[in-house]
């Protein structure tokens, strides 16, 4: 019996959980002021420009797997610890 109390609760909390994500998308709430124009841009950014990562919040990755092996070539300064 505690066996399937506990996988019925498992099955409740997994259907809450599902059910939580919305698909629709952002609006800004009725009477919400508009955010400010940057000192540096023509106009105001809208609400897509301003949910959108630049480049340097998501830079490109690469992925590439190394294809042939290389020789290091020398590092002038990889020296030694001093005492």
């Amino acid at each position: 019996m505690k066996k399937a109390f506990a996988v019925l609760t498992m099955f409740a909390l997994s259907a809450a959980l599902a059910a939580c994500g919305s698909k629709k998308p952002l609006t800004r709430p009725a009477g919400d002021p508009v955010p400010a124009k940057p000192a540096t841009a023509e106009t105001a950014p809208d609400s897509d420009a301003l949910v959108t990562p630049d480049s340097q919040a998501r830079p490109n990755r690469n992925d590439e797997v190394l294809k042939r092996s290389q020789r290091r070539q020398d590092d002038r300064f990889d020296l030694p610890p001093t005492d």
